[in-house]
């Protein structure tokens, strides 16, 4: 009984302590691994606000040329970009949340997302394929793995609507 009632109270002082500690703190610690794999407490620096933009929109992507701007999202472009950092990410940009992407593992080179110099000739359909066939079905990369049955067609065309939107330079569907 002694010795449960020493860890209770060890346990409890331990806690407090922590939150004294980080009630007096001017940041709060942001505990990130470094480079070398080690722990470190870090001022955690704050994205650009990801609340209500305008008047119909659903969220905001950062500029990938251009990080001081934002571009608002509808609700199928807010679903094709939350599909993108969960299934493309890895492939189809510089940078993830985790760190750098695979893309220059990659042979041939997959585009950027946002490269409209690439993209903006495919039309949409053409996108919706190579999402769901992936790219040996079509005579591309075929590391790129067929998402067809993993993804609805929706979901598939409101990833298009978010390529269409973040693409530098701007698309501009064909009259």
């Amino acid at each position: 009984m002694r010795v449960v009632s020493l860890y209770a109270a060890t346990v409890v002082s331990c806690l407090g302590l922590f939150v004294f500690v980080g009630k007096t703190m001017k940041t709060k610690p942001c505990w990130c691994w470094d480079r070398g794999q080690g722990v470190t407490a870090a001022e955690h620096t704050r994205p650009p606000s990801l609340e209500y933009v305008s008047y119909g929109s659903y969220g905001v992507e950062a500029d990938w040329t251009n990080p001081d701007r934002l571009i608002p999202l509808d609700y199928d472009q807010a679903q094709g970009q939350r599909i993108f950092y969960q299934q493309c990410v890895w492939c189809h940009a510089d940078t993830t949340p985790a760190g750098p992407s695979n893309r220059n593992n990659v042979v041939p080179l997959p585009p950027l997302l946002n490269d409209g110099a690439v993209l903006n000739k495919e039309t949409d359909a053409s996108l919706v394929r190579i999402i769901s066939l992936g790219g040996g079905a079509i005579g591309k990369s075929p590391m790129m793995p067929p998402h067809g049955k993993l993804l609805t067609k929706e979901e598939m065309e409101d990833v298009v609507r978010f390529i269409r939107v973040i693409s530098v330079p701007q698309y501009r569907p064909p009259s």
